[in-house]
């Protein structure tokens, strides 16, 4: 990993990179005690028999919520922002932000991690919603997270003051559209010079698309427990990979790079 690592520190402090397109899942998330979806025994979808759900991700498709939200806002609980805080992996990608070299940060993650790290909402795309804002299923009444907190977190379906349906958080449920805003990489991925992956599977379409879209001239750098996606399937030239701890391998990243050191418990 050392050798990979001081390659991405070269490009970074070389001034090679100016317009970084980063794509981050659960693996970022981890490291800062949320659970993630696919892990083997440990992940989300494996632990949630007491729901008696139809199957794991029903948890997450809307025409399931609609029939029984329950299961839904027991697991929400356990997402909720407030539950936890951002760790290195969040920060350096502040950082790069700080330092005008991040054209665009697109998340898989619903727990609002980057927002309070400090990504501005103009650098930031939540690919699959998050909890911040909510509305009416029905009317769409528009509802912020403290909005609905109290109710979640006293096990009451949270209301529509309107018209008394219920109130979801906009989270992109299967079976729904993609923000709008995720279409932005249609102009981002043209104009990036780096694109960094990180703690991501590859495996939720369309996101994972836009790792193989971005031009084959630029380099691509994936930060992970494991290999994953086209650059194990399907690997380019440029690509570099980085296997192992990420929140380890960030801050041995950002020490190359000379910047101060972000360290939080974990």
């Amino acid at each position: 990993m050392t050798r990979a690592l001081i390659k991405v520190a070269d490009i970074i402090k070389q001034g090679l990179a100016k317009k970084i397109v980063v794509l981050a899942g659960a693996g970022i998330s981890t490291p800062s005690g949320l659970p993630d979806f696919r892990s083997p025994n440990s992940g989300l979808y494996d632990n949630l028999e007491q729901y008696n759900l139809p199957y794991a991700e029903a948890v997450f498709d809307i025409e399931y919520f609609v029939r029984n939200p329950v299961p839904f806002f027991q697991v929400a609980k356990k997402l909720y922002p407030g539950n936890y805080a951002p760790n290195s992996a969040h920060y350096f990608i502040k950082q790069l932000q700080d330092k005008n070299m991040l054209l665009r940060m697109y998340t898989q993650n619903i727990d609002g991690l980057e927002r309070l790290a400090g990504i501005k909402e103009d650098r930031l795309i939540e690919a699959h919603g998050s909890f911040s804002t909510a509305a009416c299923i029905a009317c769409d009444k528009k509802y912020t997270a403290d909005d609905i907190k109290a109710d979640i977190f006293s096990d009451r379906i949270p209301k529509c003051t309107k018209c008394q349906n219920i109130i979801k958080p906009k989270i992109v449920f299967f079976g729904e559209m993609l923000p709008k805003r995720f279409m932005m990489h249609l102009q981002d991925l043209p104009l990036a010079d780096l694109l960094i992956v990180m703690g991501t599977s590859l495996e939720v379409y369309p996101f994972s698309s836009v790792a193989d879209a971005v031009s084959t001239r630029i380099p691509r750098i994936l930060i992970s427990k494991k290999i994953a996606g086209t650059f194990k399937y399907s690997p380019r030239p440029n690509d570099l990979v980085l296997e192992g701890d990420i929140v380890e391998a960030v801050e041995h990243l950002t020490e190359l790079c000379g910047w101060k050191e972000t360290r939080l418990n974990r």
